[in-house]
């Protein structure tokens, strides 16, 4: 009789899927910049994201936040975006991710944070394809929205409505309070009081 053998089964190392996050940086969204960059940074030294902003153009910011000092990196990250609190393009700032960017950094699936009111102000045709492109590469979109804070909103804006039904979950994201339940984001499937698809029924369904 030969030797009794022990087996050993080896489970496959389950790699955390990456997250990218990508964040309006225009006028209408100054007062949220200094809270999203203050994720964006913990983010990118936590978890190896990658960081993009942007108003009338995109810009990775990965290697600005990525420094040691906060300040140091907020400062850095404010120069390399020349558009900073400039106007809204959110579907050209779009394009310039999907086509340049989106095989880089989305391989596999990675998990997609885009921080925007959605208030664009070019013609949202183009926004629609964009989104569209961005949904087949990501695995999650993740949409955090500063007047999703106010209990009288609604989703009236072209902008808006034509983002929402390309997006998992619809989060209020204002303050550094309201980003402690966030990590919950990354780990659950959706929840219904976060569906988008509840402001986008009633009467300006369109």
């Amino acid at each position: 009789m030969g030797d009794p053998v022990r087996r050993v089964h080896r489970r496959r190392a389950e790699r955390p899927r990456r997250v990218v996050l990508i964040a309006d940086v225009s006028g209408s969204m100054e007062p949220y910049a200094r809270v999203y960059l203050h994720l964006m940074r913990s983010a990118v030294r936590a978890l190896r994201a990658e960081a993009f902003v942007f108003a009338t153009r995109l810009t990775r910011l990965t290697r600005q936040l990525g420094m040691t000092h906060p300040d140091v990196a907020y400062r850095k990250a404010a120069s390399a975006a020349p558009d900073w609190s400039g106007g809204t393009r959110i579907g050209t700032a779009l394009h310039e991710f999907n086509l340049k960017w989106a095989r880089r950094v989305l391989g596999q699936g990675a998990h997609v944070l885009l921080m925007t009111d959605g208030l664009d102000r070019e013609d949202v045709t183009s926004l629609k394809a964009e989104m569209e492109r961005l949904r087949r590469s990501a695995k999650r979109i993740v949409w955090l929205n500063p007047l999703l804070r106010y209990d009288g909103f609604e989703a009236r804006a072209s902008g808006i409505r034509v983002m929402m039904p390309f997006v998992d979950e619809f989060r209020p994201v204002h303050s550094l309070n309201s980003l402690a339940d966030l990590a919950e984001t990354l780990a659950e499937p959706r929840r219904d009081a976060h569906d988008p698809r509840k402001w986008l029924k009633g009467p300006h369904q369109g």
